[in-house]
């Protein structure tokens, strides 16, 4: 496995090299966000860990640039960004995972094991395509949703979410059974991750003046379809 570790702290990335270096992976390392994004398109990567502030290119814009061509490779981002909304703005750039500084080493290792191991698929079904609960469209296979006639584009986990609460309309799915299957059994995202995910995700899909499509329930976790 290879992973590409783009971050202008030397006191960071020589003992995070090593580290994973130590665990089996190969690692390449970038100082400034300009050799970063090079790497990345050129190189073939399992995992990006980008860094959000770096010289010349921010990790956002390198994620962005990758997301723009097509390309899912995982990315996680180190940042001292630890807002909602900064989780917002780096999950609509694409991102899969956050850890804000500083961080025990241990569990960037735990990160970076559950991303890689990660099922890459959008369909969770080898014969459901598209998706409809009321008046809301889910096409898995483009990432497009369908509202009152405005199609909408969705990120790849944006896509995973959305599918998972729609094939399960009018059920409540809990915080646990949503981090399970948007990044696996045992590898809840950091703090807040879900959440932000959600927030923007109804952001692209429920219209000023409409319903809320996604309901919170409280204290359990989400649900779409079957109000009242």
């Amino acid at each position: 496995m290879t992973i590409l570790l783009v971050d202008d702290e030397p006191a960071l990335t020589n003992p995070l090299s090593r580290l994973l270096t130590r665990e089996g992976y190969t690692v390449d390392v970038a100082t400034d966000g300009r050799l970063g994004s090079q790497l990345a398109s050129e190189g073939n990567y399992n995992l990006l860990i980008l860094d959000w502030m770096l010289p010349h290119l921010t990790g956002l814009q390198i994620c962005q640039q990758l997301r723009d061509r097509g390309d899912s490779t995982p990315v996680l981002f180190l940042t001292a960004k630890d807002t909602l909304d900064d989780r917002v703005i780096g999950l609509d750039a694409g991102a899969d995972d956050y850890l804000v500084k500083p961080f025990e080493l241990r569990e960037l290792l735990a990160r970076v094991r559950a991303l890689l191991r990660r099922v890459q698929t959008v369909d969770p079904s080898p014969t459901v395509s598209k998706l409809q609960v009321d008046d809301l469209e889910l096409d898995l296979g483009n990432q497009l949703a369908h509202v009152h006639g405005k199609s909408i584009e969705l990120s790849e986990k944006e896509t995973q979410l959305l599918g998972y609460l729609m094939q399960h309309s009018g059920q409540v799915l809990t915080h646990s059974q949503i981090q399970a299957h948007l990044w696996g059994q045992n590898s809840a995202p950091s703090s807040n991750v879900l959440a932000a995910l959600v927030r923007l995700l109804r952001r692209k899909i429920e219209l000023p003046g409409s319903p809320e499509l996604i309901q919170t329930v409280y204290g359990k976790g989400y649900r779409i379809g079957g109000r009242g």
